[in-house]
């Protein structure tokens, strides 16, 4: 199944000017295409290192969670709600920068355009760059709200 823009995810004359300068600097088609799979790969590793954190924020509760959420109200708001934002990125990261749309997917305009063919692959790529924004956004404030717990949990004094 094959993912196929809505009409507002048609690429902007920004993305245009923005595929012939990779062309430009590809200095071919194959050239601008190897340049663009090569910053998709590092929107992947950047997703699959959020990822990672993710799921240590997630492995360290499972250990001190309990102990920190006894400590008081805020300490438990502060986790439950840190922990269902670093949840929410992850369920974001699954079913957003890491699913997979081949490079190869996209079609060259049947007048041949290459210019065109590249501002699709360039629109796609804008639109993944933000949504790995959204997802680093929600970690990280997850991330702060379950950082806020544990200090709330050393200042309390609890044992």
């Amino acid at each position: 199944m094959s993912e196929r823009p809505a009409a507002t995810e048609q690429p902007l004359p920004i993305h245009h000017e923005e595929a012939r300068h990779v062309l430009a600097v590809g200095g071919s088609v194959k050239g601008a295409h190897d340049m663009l799979t090569s910053q998709f790969n590092v929107l992947q590793t950047r997703a699959q290192l959020l990822l990672t954190v993710a799921t240590l924020a997630l492995t360290i509760t499972g250990f001190s969670g309990p102990r920190i959420a006894e400590a008081g109200a805020f300490q438990r708001y502060a986790m439950a709600g840190g922990l269902a934002l670093v949840l929410s990125s992850m369920l974001l990261i699954l079913g957003g920068s890491l699913r997979i749309k081949w490079v190869t997917q996209f079609r060259r305009p049947t007048d041949g355009d290459d210019v065109a063919l590249l501002a699709q692959i360039v629109c796609y790529r804008e639109r993944k760059t933000r949504l790995f924004f959204l997802e680093l956004c929600l970690l990280l404030a997850g991330l702060t709200a379950y950082v806020a717990a544990v200090i709330g949990y050393f200042l309390s004094g609890a044992p």
